[in-house]
């Protein structure tokens, strides 16, 4: 049989209740990687109770940027998460 191979796929959401700040762009930054903390925790217990849950295999955020215009009042979150892709599988 052919082995399950790793697959890729992004997550890009906006959280409307954490203010962007410069902290934000420096991922050495003690917030950067407390926040990246949370956010790939949700994120993981998020997938891994849906439908891809049994092929999931983990999230990691990679960045936290504001839109220009808002003020900086809301924060847009990008991640990349893995799965294994079953040779039998449906893509996603």
């Amino acid at each position: 049989t052919t082995p399950a191979s790793l697959e890729r796929f992004t997550v890009n959401f906006t959280i409307t209740n954490l203010p962007y700040s410069s902290d934000l762009e420096n991922p050495a930054s003690a917030k950067f990687r407390a926040t990246q903390r949370v956010m790939n925790t949700l994120l993981d217990r998020l997938l891994k109770g849906s439908s891809i849950g049994p092929v999931f295999q983990g999230c990691e955020t990679i960045d936290f940027r504001y839109e220009p215009g808002s003020h900086r009042d809301e924060t847009r979150v990008d991640a990349v998460c893995t799965y294994s892709k079953e040779p039998w599988a449906a893509p996603l």
